[in-house]
C-alpha cells in the first residue's frame, strides 16, 4: 500500500451510489481498497449528497435511480468537474435508442422497436423476446408472448416507454472492459453469471460498440472507464444486445478470488490513468 504524503496530491475520489444503495450493493466491496493500492483515496457518498460535488472526481457506481430522475441527473453530471463514465457518454447511453446510433456506425446489433406508454406493443410472431425499459437498463428475456405482454404492460403502467428486441434461443455472454481493454466475461444463466472465455468474435462485436461509443461522444476507447456488452448468439453471427456504460455492475462477486483481484487492479490502474488524464495526478498539485 502506498502511504499518504503530504506533499502529494491526494484528489477527493467518490464512489458514487444513491439514496437507496449508498454503499453500492455489495458488487463493488473491494474497490476502495484496490484504489488505496495505488495511492488513491475513495469514498461512496450517493450522487445527490451536497458533499459529493466536492469531489475531484466521481466515479458512478451505483446511481440505479438514474433513469426515474433522468432530467436532475444528467443537468448534475454536467456540472460537475470530473465524473467517469463522461457525461457525454452518460447523456448518451441513457436512452436505448443508442442501439439505432451503433447500428448505423456498423455494429451488429439485435434490433428493436421502442413503444411509448399507450402505445399498443406489437411482438415478434415467434421466438423468445427481450423487454427493457427505453431509459435506463433492466433487460428481460421473454420466452413466451404472454409474458413479454405482461412484462411490456408492467413498465407501461409505470409510466415506462418499452423497447422490444427479437431474440433466439442462443446463449447471452457478457463482456467487460476496462479502461477501454477487455477485462473479463460471463455468461448469462437466469439471474447468475459463469466466468467464461468467449471467442474472439465475441470479444470483437463488443469492441465495436466500444469504438462507436467513443466516437459518438467525441472521445477515446481508453477515456471509457468501465463498459459492459451483452452480446447474444454464438460463432458466425453474434449481435450486441445492450451495451451499458453509466453504471453498470462489472460482475466481481462471480469471479474467482484470482481473477477478482486481477480485474480489481485493472480498474484501479485505469483510474490512475484517468486521474492523469484529467490533471489529478500526484504531481500535478501540491498540497499545503
Amino acid at each position: 500500500m502506498k502511504p499518504a504524503r503530504p506533499d502529494i496530491f491526494h484528489p477527493r475520489i467518490v464512489l458514487a451510489g444513491c439514496p437507496q444503495h449508498v454503499t453500492g450493493d455489495g458488487d463493488d466491496a473491494g474497490l476502495v481498497a484496490a484504489l488505496r493500492q495505488r495511492g488513491l483515496h475513495a469514498r461512496w457518498l450517493s450522487w445527490d449528497d451536497p458533499e459529493t460535488g466536492l469531489a475531484d472526481l466521481v466515479i458512478l457506481r451505483a446511481t440505479r435511480d438514474y433513469a426515474e430522475r433522468l432530467g436532475g441527473f444528467l443537468a448534475w453530471i454536467a456540472s460537475m468537474s470530473n465524473v467517469l463514465n463522461a457525461p457525454a457518454v452518460v447523456a448518451w447511453n441513457s436512452d436505448r435508442r443508442y442501439l439505432v446510433d451503433l447500428a448505423e456506425r456498423g455494429v451488429p446489433t439485435v434490433p428493436g422497436e421502442v413503444f411509448a406508454p399507450g402505445q399498443r406493443v406489437r411482438l415478434p410472431r415467434s421466438g423468445q423476446v427481450f423487454v427493457s425499459p427505453a431509459i435506463g437498463t433492466g433487460t428481460r428475456r421473454c420466452a413466451d408472448r404472454v409474458s413479454a405482454v405482461l412484462e411490456a404492460g408492467e413498465l407501461h403502467d409505470a409510466g415506462h416507454s418499452v423497447l422490444v428486441q427479437a431474440c433466439d434461443a442462443s446463449p447471452e455472454t457478457v463482456l467487460v472492459f476496462l479502461g477501454g481493454e477487455p477485462s473479463h466475461a460471463f455468461t448469462s444463466q437466469g439471474r447468475t453469471l459463469v466466468q467464461a472465455e468467449p471467442d474472439f468474435e465475441i470479444w470483437e462485436v463488443g469492441g465495436a460498440a466500444l469504438t462507436a461509443a467513443a466516437a459518438s461522444a467525441g472521445i477515446r476507447e481508453s477515456e471509457l472507464l468501465y463498459a459492459r456488452a451483452h452480446v447474444v448468439g454464438g460463432r458466425g453471427d453474434p449481435r450486441l444486445l445492450e451495451l451499458q456504460l453509466v453504471d453498470p455492475s462489472l460482475g466481481w462477486r462471480w469471479l474467482d478470488a484470482g481473477a477478482r483481484d486481477l480485474a480489481e487492479r485493472e480498474f484501479a490502474l485505469a483510474v490512475e490513468s484517468a486521474c492523469e488524464r484529467l490533471g489529478l495526478g500526484p504531481l500535478s498539485h501540491r498540497g499545503p
